[in-house]
């Protein structure tokens, strides 16, 4: 082949790949015009949330965990919420709060889809052998005892360390996505594809990650924004009970009950009675933009077409 040629082979490539990323972009463009408004808000405050999360550093006007003389300092100029009971100030551990929780519930929902939904295939294409009876068993089992009262038990016994905590949710919490995967996938490992590659010879390895994956991949992407909010909740309801994350980390969860007593100065102080409620407004602000999302994403991807 003449250089000429693969010069024109090689424009033609790029051309292509302009072409493709082109017409990705128009996509992305007009799903995001065509969502609805609760749709772009949850967008919007997710958005927000990670770029709080990830520039905690910078944002924050103080340290994770400095302390200052004034303890239970009031709202003002130099503390825009105040300090907590150590004082250390509020704002700053709201904004690390977010780059923790919001970190330790993302890497542990990564792990439980890691865990259930490579089970959950495995156990569709075996379909009624052993290792799929196996596995729905053990997983029956898991889900048989109620996971808040489960985890409590496991960081009482193993320590509440964030890499416990991280592998004990996502460990109980891979139950519920092994089953939506198994479910999902038992209506695709029948298909005529599937059994094609089987006959070529290719790997359970190669046809999961082929064939059954991408055809799958919607309802798992809204089981993982449900699964997150779960996670997320989870976590924070473990930390407001002591054995989720642990101080001097700061932690939405462990906010709630660090600064709950100044609820009984509501009367001589609302600011005081508000405190407690920022990390709370936090928490229940991120599950309602993730639902709200997971919402449309659903409806999108269902084929139903809303009537005018």
């Amino acid at each position: 082949m003449s250089n000429g040629e693969e010069e024109g082979y090689s424009a033609a490539g790029e051309v292509s790949l302009i072409k493709a990323r082109r017409t990705l972009w128009e996509s992305v463009w007009r799903g995001l015009k065509s969502a609805p408004p609760t749709a772009l808000f949850g967008m919007t405050v997710i958005s927000i949330y990670l770029i709080i999360a990830i520039f905690a550093p910078l944002l924050a006007p103080h340290g994770e965990a400095e302390i200052f003389p004034m303890s239970y300092a009031p709202w003002g100029e130099d503390f825009l919420f105040g300090t907590d009971q150590l004082g250390r100030d509020v704002l700053s551990r709201l904004i690390y709060g977010a780059q923790n929780t919001i970190g330790i519930a993302l890497a542990t929902t990564l792990l439980a889809f890691a865990i259930g939904g490579s089970l959950g295939i495995a156990a569709a294409i075996n379909h009624g052998g052993l290792v799929d009876n196996l596995l729905s068993r053990s997983v029956d089992i898991l889900m048989a005892i109620p996971s808040l009262i489960f985890a409590l038990i496991l960081l009482s016994m193993f320590g509440a360390t964030a890499i416990n905590l991280i592998l004990i949710i996502a460990v109980l919490d891979s139950t519920r996505v092994y089953r939506v995967s198994r479910a999902v996938s038992l209506n695709v490992v029948v298909m005529d594809y599937v059994e094609a590659a089987r006959l070529r010879g290719e790997g359970v390895g190669w046809v999961m990650r082929r064939e059954i994956l991408p055809n799958i991949m919607p309802p798992l992407i809204v089981e993982f924004g449900l699964r997150f909010c779960f996670v997320f909740l989870t976590i924070a309801a473990l930390s407001f009970l002591g054995v989720g994350i642990q101080p001097p980390t700061a932690d939405w969860g462990s906010m709630v009950r660090e600064t709950a007593g100044l609820i009984q100065f509501a009367k001589y102080d609302i600011t005081a009675a508000l405190t407690p409620m920022l990390p709370a407004a936090a928490i229940a602000l991120l599950t309602v933009a993730v639902n709200f999302v997971v919402d449309w994403f659903l409806h999108k991807t269902s084929g139903l077409k809303d009537e005018h």
